[in-house]
């Protein structure tokens, strides 16, 4: 496995600053993770009270897309920055992986050389970004994720499979390029205890005879993307590949408070990528302290999408094609 993390582009910084801004927090870490869990909680009443009813689609859909919003929560405790606290991190890091159907062995080496060759069609290969590297396939891939339930019918492009692959001790592309093999047993242990806890959720609905243990946890991942994808996608689509800039292969954009805090600040992400280890709580902070050297941010979703998709269709047409991206002292790639 190789991963350079030399070369990147790095812009100046007062040292000072960016040493507070790392400063972790459990308070802040459980703060955030005790709000979400609570809503979670609230929501998934409403929708069992509701049961029965119209209204209770409504609830499991929003019940649904809260769920799914588990995976900044994976993300931001890989990176060991949710809480001070390592016993917490590695608690809501196998907690929020099994929520996004994530195998924390996986994860923790593709995110590993995501960041060190982000958005990378070379070897290493940035698996969490390019998958099979087919531009011409990303819309469509996009849309199984946002529609409910779609991704039962395309199982294959799910990664639940990708886990049921490991738990039977195939080794995937993936698997070979980025998981080193003294470590890949304990991904395919790990895959095999997800698929049995998900085939007795599966026996639990059957024996009561009812939709609701699978609803509440086994299918949130079928059907509650959607928020959260149309969110996520915005980290990198339509820009560079194969770059040494994070500025031209990752994003900052603005969202409302609510979305913020579903999307644990993530909606900054060209900064975190540049400084990894500063909790999410201050990259607003970061992005403030390296607003001089940063492209021109995006007000929200809509202003976002109206980049993304015209460089969509472009690069369905042109896989060199990427957005070009004004930086204050750009003078080429």
């Amino acid at each position: 496995m190789k991963v350079q993390l030399e070369k990147w582009y790095r812009p100046k910084f007062d040292k000072e600053v960016i040493k507070e801004l790392s400063k972790k927090s459990d308070i802040k870490g459980l703060l955030h993770v005790t709000i979400f869990f609570c809503v979670l909680l609230v929501v998934a009443i409403l929708a069992y009270l509701t049961w029965g009813t119209w209204w209770s689609v409504l609830w499991f859909f929003i019940y649904g897309n809260i769920y799914c919003f588990s995976n900044p929560i994976w993300h931001e405790t890989g990176h060991k920055t949710a809480f001070k606290s390592k016993f917490l991190n590695e608690l809501f890091y196998f907690i929020s992986c099994f929520m996004a159907y994530f195998e924390p062995t996986r994860w923790r080496y593709t995110h590993f050389i995501h960041h060190g060759n982000t958005y990378s069609t070379n070897d290493p290969y940035d698996h969490e970004i390019e998958y099979n590297n087919d531009i011409g396939k990303t819309p469509l891939k996009f849309l199984i994720n946002i529609i409910p339930f779609a991704q039962l019918i395309f199982f294959k492009s799910s990664i639940a499979y990708e886990v049921i692959q490991h738990a039977f001790g195939v080794k995937t592309k993936i698997m070979i390029d980025s998981i080193p093999e003294k470590v890949r047993p304990r991904a395919v242990l790990i895959s095999r205890i997800f698929v049995i806890i998900w085939l007795l959720i599966i026996a639990w609905s059957l024996i009561i005879q009812s939709w609701l243990p699978a609803l509440f946890i086994l299918l949130p991942h079928f059907y509650g993307k959607t928020l959260h994808k149309i969110i996520s996608f915005t980290q990198h689509a339509g820009l560079a590949r194969n770059v040494k800039d994070h500025r031209l292969s990752a994003r900052d954009i603005k969202l409302n408070p609510i979305l913020s805090f579903l999307y644990w600040r993530m909606e900054y992400h060209c900064v975190h990528h540049m400084f990894p280890t500063v909790p999410a709580h201050n990259l607003k902070k970061l992005h403030d302290h390296l607003n001089d050297q940063l492209p021109e941010i995006k007000n929200g979703l809509i202003e976002t999408y109206k980049d993304i998709i015209p460089a969509l269709k472009k690069q369905n047409l042109d896989p060199d094609y990427h957005l070009p991206i004004l930086l204050p002292e750009y003078q080429g790639l």
